[in-house]
């Protein structure tokens, strides 16, 4: 089987047209194929210079690119393939439907002592979001506690880039968002009326790493389902529902039906407490800063909202012990007797922080799909495209 797959990865390395083969072929029989593509590891820095290249071609701003990148390479690097550079043909669809400004001018539309209100201007979500989380970490500084939200905003990447910047400064941070497309459907119901809608809690410890929870309120999110599709893996029951509700399993057919389940799926599985948490999102992320809401049966919302907050421990521990107890839990944790020894009890953020020590070693692997959509991006873009140098 080996031998297979390295002969057929470099047919394809040779062959654009077989790979548009094989997804038609994937397309009219899902048997697999996809899997036979073996990846490619790039590193982080040549993956942001292309990154980099397109966004400069599209007109971005050198410091609207820099800060675009480095949550791209975040999300990559600590194994969020859903969230990273992958999202470029989306980006790119959105560019050329004119539904992405790549020169916003981002302001404040008001603020209070605590509170900030900030306008995107239809870009891309990645910059307004780490502005608002970079004031909301100000005012926390300053008053205790510090709440912003963004509207008029675009897709932003991991959530929990942004919650571990005010973990990074010592503080709990909050982040949530609403997505670009409804997809996911209520419980009991038959339409998807609600995005994924991501939250992250970061809190920060004083030996260990900080605690980060980084996580959709669906059972898994549109990207996920999607990078499934393109490794010629069948995604778990439950995750995702055709017209009439009942579970599938094809990758492909779920990410083009965009009916996914809430977080534990049904509600005797608890789907009822996901699709509460999706509402609690959406709340924060659209209605708070005055978002429209998706429209049933759109393809898309005018803008994405966002909701950033950032508590400082101190206001309440004025012994400053809440870093070392934090420690004391997330130690307790990893103590906790596995019912696996090969599978140790592990923290939020442990699968993160052992991606990216070895991403920044290995490089980050990119599908076939993923490699060629680039490739597409950068030719649409008018750029060179550099990737081929990385390894198979």
């Amino acid at each position: 089987m080996a031998g297979a797959q390295q002969a057929f990865a470099r047919v394809a390395r040779e062959s654009g047209i077989l790979w548009a083969c094989t997804l038609a072929l994937d397309r009219v029989a899902p048997i697999g194929v996809l899997r036979l593509w073996r990846p490619r590891f790039v590193p982080a820095t040549l993956l942001g210079e292309q990154v980099g290249t397109i966004l400069e071609a599209w007109g971005m701003s050198a410091e609207h690119r820099a800060v675009i990148v480095e949550r791209m390479l975040y999300a990559d690097l600590h194994g969020i393939d859903s969230h990273g550079c992958c999202m470029l043909p989306f980006y790119q669809r959105l560019r050329s439907e004119g539904r992405l400004n790549p020169t916003p001018r981002i302001e404040v539309v008001h603020e209070t002592a605590t509170t900030a209100l900030l306008d995107a201007g239809g870009g891309l979500g990645h910059v307004p979001a780490t502005l608002a989380m970079e004031q909301a970490i100000a005012k926390c500084r300053a008053m205790g506690i510090g709440a912003v939200t963004v509207r008029n905003s675009g897709h932003f990447g991991a959530a929990g880039a942004y919650a571990r910047m005010a973990a990074d400064d010592g503080l709990i941070g909050v982040a949530t968002t609403s997505t670009p497309t409804p997809s996911v459907v209520p419980t009991f119901g038959r339409d998807p009326l609600l995005g994924t809608n991501p939250i992250a809690f970061a809190a920060p410890a004083a030996r260990n790493p900080p605690f980060l929870l980084d996580m959709a309120t669906s059972a898994a999110s549109l990207g996920k389902m999607v990078e499934r599709w393109r490794t010629g893996r069948s995604i778990p029951s439950g995750w995702a529902l055709d017209a009439r509700g009942r579970a599938i399993t094809n990758g492909r057919v779920a990410a083009e039906g965009r009916r996914l389940a809430p977080l534990g799926g049904d509600a005797e599985h608890g789907g009822h407490k996901g699709y509460g948490l999706a509402a609690a999102v959406e709340i924060l992320s659209t209605i708070l800063p005055g978002v429209a809401l998706a429209e049933p049966g759109s393809t898309g919302r005018a803008s994405v909202g966002h909701f950033l907050l950032a508590i400082d421990p101190a206001c309440f521990r004025r012994d400053g012990g809440f870093a070392a107890d934090l420690d004391r839990l997330i130690d307790r944790l990893h103590a906790s007797p596995p019912l696996e020894a090969t599978e140790p009890v592990l923290v939020p953020g442990d699968p993160e922080y052992q991606t990216i020590a070895r991403r920044r070693v290995e490089g980050i692997p990119l599908t076939r799909s993923v490699f060629e959509d680039i490739r597409g991006v950068a030719r649409a873009s008018g750029v060179p495209f550099v990737l081929d140098t990385a390894r198979a």
